[in-house]
């Protein structure tokens, strides 16, 4: 880059030394030397239209219709360089001591273009292998110290295009204006400009020219503006591109923001961004476009973060690396809201049903190690946590290293995938967690006391977390110990066969509570529950609706049985209903069911004594009638097939004596 604005300064210097000779050659003659001098200089062409107005006093100046320097052989986005007017001026005596002070330069709209090729090759390195030379540290021109007090572009534009990378950019509507006073100090630019429809402000200053010109790092104060946005930079930067130093950055214009850097329009959820984005740290830009923020304090919508960050961009997406120290964070808009909607706990009317929008995952990979106090995702609230966030191509991996939650600890994966629609998915182990906050905080639900171990498995998708809910899949298993569900008193129903044991003072109080379940289509099914407590043990089955937040669920219990689990009084409850509002009732299905299991029994046991009884006349008739007599373990078939088999024996035996002669 450092060539393209020695090139530049070249050519406008050897304007210069040649306007100088209009005392003793006419204008049009000067401009024909510079013409044939840049040329043969940088094997390109140069074209100055229109006539040639030098210009003796005050200042010594010449002033070009239309100019234009042709484009390398293989570009096809014309002239290199094209204005439809550039006017010089210089301090006459100074010239004449041999010094360069230019008193001012105007470019009237200018455009310029910067090409890589396919191949590599940069449009503006000049000569090589054409018909030109090489511009050079040699060159005349190049490295003359000069001042100047006011260059000015107006209407200007600038196309940088890499053919290689697949990338272009363009910026319009360039007003600005370049003071260099003193070649070896300080030089200073303001430019006004439009870049992807957003326009923008850049006001810059270096403190040493001439080192900053040769490639060398130098001091440095910029300020960039676009929108409401701002970002503000102080410490070294260099020709081609590299810096670091500090910045400060106020992104709330998030907008302004994305359209200055071509990203597709994308709104951050409310707590990652949403309406403030504050950056501070010390930064380092490497020429490769890679950008290291290390030291840093991020504020996103009062979420304050310590950050050291990494940025590179020579994938198909940005890619951030980060770890993140952080104290509370409130994230509960990333997930649609909290359970239950405004009203709160199972009184609310349902699961909020505003779109999620996840399409901010779409602007780069990441890979975030996060590590904070606590964490209020709205749905549930974290302790201190260590997380690792990986997103891949609209796809966020939740890794939860160490969660802590609700007296307890989580585990396992949380999965958002935005690639095709919204899904969510997870394989998460929750042990010794408290029961009743978890469940107030997911569900609403502030009726079960104690503690417990759970593994879920789900999947779900739709574009808010009722629809989610509506299709969950998955599958999972439940162990509570040393707990209450209040507002149910199963044993004060079992003494008294009065289902109006429910309501504020009820309470179930158990040992412990295990079982199995499955979710299919938003429904969780169990089929397997089993409760203990120091009065009734009982047995469950049914539906849960996750996604109707409402369910249909039988228990088997029994009361004031004895040590081997006999005796007692059995009733079957059934709890249907809102979880708002479950009523509880006898379980008319379970009693009819049973009362049908107890007839089959007694059926059963008659028949059984009928067979028996007939069984025992059978014994007698046949060990009266043919000396038939049963054995242990022997049926009757058996018993008078043996006694056959006896008798024949005995026949063939009598047989065989007679034949021998040993009988009468």
């Amino acid at each position: 880059m450092r060539w393209v604005i020695r090139s530049v300064i070249a050519l406008v210097l050897l304007v210069i030394v040649l306007a100088g000779t209009v005392f003793l050659i006419p204008a049009e003659k000067v401009a024909g030397i510079a013409v044939a001098r840049f040329n043969a200089l940088t094997g390109r062409e140069l074209v100055i239209s229109g006539a040639v107005r030098p210009s003796f006093w005050p200042q010594l100046g010449v002033k070009t219709g239309p100019i234009s320097i042709s484009n390398a052989a293989w570009s096809k986005e014309g002239p290199m360089v094209q204005a439809e007017g550039l006017s010089i001026a210089v301090d006459l005596a100074a010239l004449i001591a041999g010094d360069v002070k230019i008193t001012g330069i105007e470019a009237v709209n200018p455009r310029i273009v910067l090409e890589r090729s396919a191949s590599g090759e940069e449009n503006w390195v000049f000569g090589g292998g054409g018909a030109g030379g090489t511009v050079s540290a040699a060159t005349p021109g190049v490295g003359q110290p000069f001042t100047l007090d006011k260059a000015a572009v107006s209407g200007g534009a600038l196309v940088f295009a890499d053919h290689a990378a697949g990338v272009r950019y363009e910026i319009g509507g360039i007003e600005a204006t370049v003071a260099i006073p003193n070649y070896t100090g300080a030089a200073s630019l303001d430019m006004a400009a439009v870049m992807n429809g957003q326009s923008f402000r850049l006001v810059g200053k270096v403190a040493a020219f001439q080192d900053f010109l040769d490639g060398t790092l130098v001091d440095s104060d910029l300020t960039l503006a676009a929108g409401e946005a701002a970002v503000g930079f102080k410490g070294q930067v260099g020709i081609e591109g590299e810096a670091n130093g500090d910045l400060t950055a106020d992104l709330g214009d998030l907008a302004a923001v994305q359209a200055l850097a071509g990203m597709a329009p994308a709104k951050l959820p409310a707590g990652l961004g949403a309406s403030d984005v504050q950056v501070a740290g010390a930064v380092t830009l490497t020429t490769t476009a890679s950008v290291h923020l290390r030291g840093g304090t991020v504020v996103l919508d009062g979420n304050k973060m310590s950050v050291d960050a990494d940025i590179t961009t020579d994938g198909a997406r940005p890619k951030l690396s980060a770890k993140v120290m952080a104290g509370a964070l409130d994230l509960a808009a990333v997930s649609g809201g909290r359970g239950g909607g405004s009203g709160g706990g199972t009184q609310a009317a349902g699961w909020p049903k505003d779109k999620i929008d996840v399409s901010a995952l779409s602007g780069m990979d990441a890979v975030v190690a996060l590590t904070a106090d606590s964490l209020d995702l709205g749905m549930v609230t974290f302790g201190p946590s260590q997380i690792v966030l990986t997103n891949e191509r609209s796809r966020l991996v939740a890794e939860l290293r160490k969660v802590s939650a609700y007296e307890g600890v989580i585990s396992g994966q949380f999965v958002v995938n935005g690639r095709k629609g919204l899904s969510v998915g997870g394989d998460l182990s929750f042990a010794g967690m408290a029961l009743q906050p978890l469940l107030a905080d997911f569900g609403g639900y502030q009726r079960l006391l104690g503690t417990g171990d759970l593994r879920v498995k789900f999947l779900g998708s739709g574009a808010s977390v009722d629809a989610i809910m509506q299709g969950l899949e998955g599958s999972g298993s439940v162990s509570l110990s040393n707990g209450e569900i209040l507002g149910l008193d199963v044993a004060g129903m079992l003494r008294t066969l009065d289902m109006s044991y429910v309501g504020s003072g009820q309470k179930t109080v158990f040992d412990s509570v295990a079982g199995s379940f499955s979710i299919a289509g938003g429904v969780l099914r169990n089929k397997d529950l089993v409760l203990k407590s120091p009065y009734i043990t009982a047995q469950g089955a049914g539906d849960v609706g996750l996604g109707a937040r409402n369910l249909t669920y039988r228990v088997k219990a029994v009361a004031l049985a004895d040590d081997t689990g006999a005796g007692g009084l059995t009733v079957p409850l059934l709890i249907k209903g809102s979880w708002a509002n479950p009523k509880f009732s006898l379980d008319m299905q379970a009693l009819a069911d049973e009362q049908l299991a107890e007839q089959k029994a007694a059926l059963k046991a008659q028949a059984e004594a009928k067979r028996a009884e007939l069984e025992a006349q059978a014994r007698a008739k046949l060990e009266d009638e043919l000396g038939v007599v049963q054995q242990d373990g022997e049926s009757l078939e058996d018993a008078a097939r043996r006694r056959m088999n006896e008798a024949m024996d005995q026949e063939a035996q009598k047989a065989l004596q007679k034949l021998l002669g040993g009988g009468n």
